[in-house]
């Protein structure tokens, strides 16, 4: 496959670029947890950036159904939305030091996310009101979270080693990954109508069915350290390994190749298939990363 890496410089080095996904407004739109910031970025154009408070810790950002952008405040403990006019609202959580992470919208007009330090599923109205959901485990850590092609959300249990799925009416159900210590956090549903996610302790890509069916892929290098994971318009799904310094793909019968990214040290953590038909990693040294592909691959 021939691909092409290309680099932008979107902060300072260390601003923490950590999550991005493409908006509605054909703009990509992302986290800056150490800048305290949300900054979009118009491919071939324009860059500008919200402030928030330096410590908030803004995390994940998602499309809500509202066509605004949604994110996490893991240090805050609230849920923020930035309209595409610019425009921040901040939703306090009912629960103390829970730490949000993971956000997705979900199939019910509501996004769901999770709470890391409190062991709970969370959801929340496009007019801020909170429902929080605890799960039947404690110290799971449940961190990335997606919306399944079954009319559930699934979730990643980092400390809990496994996945899990709750229903609309709360009801979760979890499944036990193979692999001792997997440590799982990205995930995302594939077109192939299953669910990936990268095992950032075991070096693998793992798939389940919505069912329950699991599959490992390892990878080259089983340090690498995969982070998160998208699918592009292809059905190829592309994840980061900020340990490698590297970006891979697996295509759905699980043939992987990874690729060096051209600056050294640069981190890369979130993911996203990007508006303009290129995948997009955020690097933590202050930049965004574009992915094509050539016309042999």
């Amino acid at each position: 496959m021939a691909v092409f890496i290309e680099e932008f410089a979107v902060a300072e080095a260390g601003s923490g670029p950590y999550s991005l996904t493409g908006g509605p407004d054909g703009a990509l739109w992302f986290t800056m947890v150490q800048g305290g910031s949300i900054g979009r970025l118009v491919p071939g154009d324009e860059l500008s950036a919200h402030r928030l408070d330096p410590e908030c810790g803004p995390t994940i950002i998602a499309v809500g159904p509202d066509d605004a952008l949604w994110f996490t405040e893991y240090r805050a403990h609230r849920i923020g939305r930035v309209a595409l006019d610019g425009a921040v609202t901040e939703f306090a959580l009912p629960t103390a030091e829970c730490g949000p992470f993971g956000i997705a919208a979900g199939p019910d007009g509501a996004l769901w996310f999770t709470e890391t330090a409190a062991d709970r599923i969370g959801r929340i109205t496009t007019d801020g009101r909170v429902t929080e959901f605890p799960l039947p485990v404690t110290g799971a850590f449940p961190s990335a979270i997606t919306a399944g092609p079954d009319g559930g959300m699934w979730f990643t249990m980092n400390q809990a080693n496994g996945i899990g799925r709750i229903g609309m009416d709360g009801a979760v159900t979890l499944h036990t990954l193979p692999t001792d210590s997997a440590a799982p956090v990205g995930i995302a549903a594939g077109h192939d109508g299953a669910l990936w996610f990268v095992e950032i302790g075991a070096g693998q890509i793992g798939r389940i069915t919505p069912d329950g069916r699991i599959t490992e892929f390892p990878l080259p290098d089983r340090t690498s350290r995969p982070h998160a994971i998208t699918p592009d318009s292809t059905g190829t799904l592309w994840f980061t390994e900020w340990a490698a310094n590297r970006v891979g793909s697996i295509t759905p019968d699980g043939a992987i190749t990874v690729h060096d990214l051209p600056t050294a040290g640069s981190e890369p953590h979130g993911i996203c298939a990007g508006p303009d038909g290129a995948v997009w990693a955020a690097l933590e040294i202050g930049a965004l990363t574009r992915i094509t592909r050539g016309p042999d691959a």
